[in-house]
Formats: C-alpha cells, sequence, structure tokens
C-alpha cells in the first residue's frame, strides 16, 4: 500500500561476520582457481595449488623457519593472523599465505610446492599478487590491475616485507616509503639532492602524499585526478578561482615548475627572468629586450657591460608579484 515501507531486515554483527566471511570464501575459491590457471600458463608446477595438499600448522613451520617466525611476530600480520583471526584463511597463519604446506614438509627442497614471495624462488609474480589481493584487495588498491606497477610485473613483495617490520607503517622493505620508492626511481632520487626541492629528504613528506604506487587514474599515479589538482592540497593559496587567470598556470604548474628537484629557485624549469621569455618573447611586446648573460652585475664590470636591474634584480616578479592569478583591477598585469 502507499505510505508503507518494506520490512529493513537488521542483522546483528555475528550475521554480518558470518556474511562478509561467506563472500570472501567464494571470492578465495574463485581466486585459487585463477591462481591454478595461471600456474599451469606459467608452466609453474602446480602443487602451491594442488587439491591433494593439506595445511599443517604454523607449528611445523617454526621448526625449520625460528629466525623467520621471531621476526614476523612484530608484525601486524602475525597479531591478527595469531591473536585475533577473523576468518577461516586468516586461522592458517604462514599457509594463509603461502598456502597449503604439507607436500613442502615432505620435501622442501621442491620450489613448487609452496608459494614464495621472492624472485628467487621463482613463483610467479602473478600468483605472489594474487595472494595478497585476496585480503588487501580493493580500497586504494582499486586501480592495481593495469596500472604501471602492475603492467611491469613488480611483485607487492619489491616494495613490501610482510616477513619484518623494517618500517614504522605499512611494512615496507626500507625505513621509510620514499628510500623504497628510490630503490629503482633513480632519477628522481637525485632530483630531490638539487639546490631546491620538495622537502622529501628533511622527512616533511613522502612519495606516498602525491602518489598513489597501487595505482590511478593518471598515468603518473597521482592521488588525485590532475596535476593541478595535487599540487594545491598543500599550496591552497595558488588554487583560486581568480579573476585574472594566468593561463600556463591555469593548464598546468609542470609548465613552469619540476614538482621533485631543480637547481633554480621556487623548483623552477628554468631561471628568472628567462622562464618568462620562453612565452613572453619580444615580438609580442614588454618586455621588449631579450636578457641574456651580458647583462649581469658580473658581466657590467667588463668593457661594454651593461647590466640589467631585471637580470639582477631575479626580472619579472619584482612587479609582476601575483603571478598565479590576481584578483586586482591591475587586470591581468598580476601586479597585486
Amino acid at each position: 500500500m502507499k505510505g508503507l515501507r518494506a520490512p529493513i531486515t537488521v542483522f546483528d554483527e555475528r550475521q554480518r561476520t558470518q556474511a562478509i566471511g561467506a563472500r570472501r570464501t567464494l571470492v578465495a575459491g574463485a581466486r585459487a582457481a585463477a591462481i591454478g590457471a595461471v600456474l599451469t600458463l606459467a608452466g609453474w608446477p602446480p602443487g602451491a595449488s594442488a587439491q591433494d595438499t593439506a595445511y599443517v600448522g604454523d607449528g611445523k613451520c617454526i621448526v625449520c623457519h625460528v629466525d623467520d617466525s621471531r621476526h614476523f611476530s612484530h608484525t601486524r600480520h602475525a597479531k591478527i593472523f595469531r591473536l585475533n583471526p577473523k576468518t577461516e584463511r586468516e586461522r592458517q597463519g604462514c599457509e594463509a599465505c603461502h598456502g597449503p604446506g604439507s607436500k613442502h614438509v615432505a620435501n622442501a627442497l621442491d620450489k613448487g610446492t609452496i608459494i614464495g614471495f621472492t624472485r628467487e624462488w621463482g613463483t610467479p609474480v602473478e600468483v605472489q599478487n594474487a595472494q595478497c589481493l585476496g585480503c588487501h584487495e580493493g580500497g586504494q588498491r582499486s586501480y592495481w590491475a593495469g596500472s604501471p606497477h602492475a603492467l611491469n610485473r613488480i611483485a607487492c613483495s619489491d616494495c613490501h616485507s610482510p616477513m619484518a617490520r623494517l618500517s614504522k607503517n605499512g611494512l615496507m622493505r626500507t625505513a621509510l616509503v620514499s628510500d623504497t620508492c628510490a630503490l629503482c626511481h633513480q632519477q628522481q632520487r637525485a632530483e630531490f639532492q638539487r639546490r631546491s626541492h620538495m622537502p622529501l629528504p628533511e622527512g616533511k613528506m613522502s612519495c606516498a602524499d602525491c602518489h598513489n604506487p597501487h595505482g590511478s587514474v593518471t598515468r603518473p599515479l597521482l592521488k588525485a585526478d590532475s596535476v593541478n589538482e595535487t599540487c594545491t592540497v598543500c599550496h591552497a593559496e595558488k588554487r583560486g578561482p581568480f579573476l585574472w587567470e594566468h593561463a600556463p598556470v591555469r593548464e598546468s604548474c609542470l609548465n613552469c615548475h619540476v614538482p621533485h628537484g631543480s637547481n633554480n629557485d621556487f623548483l623552477l624549469v628554468g631561471a628568472r627572468p628567462f622562464i618568462c621569455q620562453q612565452c613572453h618573447s619580444p615580438p609580442l611586446g614588454h618586455p621588449g629586450a631579450f636578457y641574456n648573460a651580458s647583462e649581469t652585475a658580473a658581466a657590467a664590470q667588463q668593457p661594454g657591460g651593461n647590466q640589467s636591474p631585471r637580470v639582477i634584480g631575479r626580472g619579472c616578479q619584482n612587479c609582476h608579484s601575483q603571478i598565479h592569478g590576481s584578483n586586482h583591477p591591475s587586470r591581468a598585469r598580476f601586479q597585486r
């Protein structure tokens, strides 16, 4: 009848937990089938996913892996698996990630009987990552499939160390997120050593403040939808909107700035006033002259030298101080 609402079924917390567990069991079953297919296609021994293997328990693992168990006991995974497991998979402990271990116990030299998380062990990267995504799917990892790291066959264990707590957060391979990124991104690491740089070496930020290493909708794995939206999370005063906008600023911050580090002031791509003259060239009017090294203070002391206050005073922004945009009646001159 009109005006009557359908009855609402209320689940208590126990029923909700059971429903979530059932759903995860279904997902795990489908994922296990997919892993088996990947193993077969890769030509890798399918012992890790064979149906005739059985769980043996952490006690068997610790007999041989004494040091690994001691290091692992300090991690969040160990506390969840051993102290507060919520699903049947979590109750398996070591085998929740490495798979059933009965065949590994019978023949420890056969690497095909257990899932390993190192490059040397030989388990396909797809299989390793599928094990991790069995629990860590969604959220920040929603765009992992098809991301640059996934396409380049980067394994979760290339960046993370789930068997030992080497970092404060995230179980990274190194103490800091940025140091882990720098293991591969050597060019960006060098850029951060330049005279003007983001305060990453000082520990005031990390790569993850701007990037999502697990995937995003942008090519450089930005956390926001564009470069400008990422930059203005911190540089809010540059966001606008302004009555008088500077076209290259509106288009992209990278037109004038280098995101990681530069040998010019304020991470600029070139020295002032030369960076301005890349667009504001003499044929377009003011300043009407091309500045060069002969107009510096040092060159003025040489015979025939002619100094320019715009070069010595670092140029255009002495007058055009609001170069990112302005609401002042001076209009597009960006002087106030």
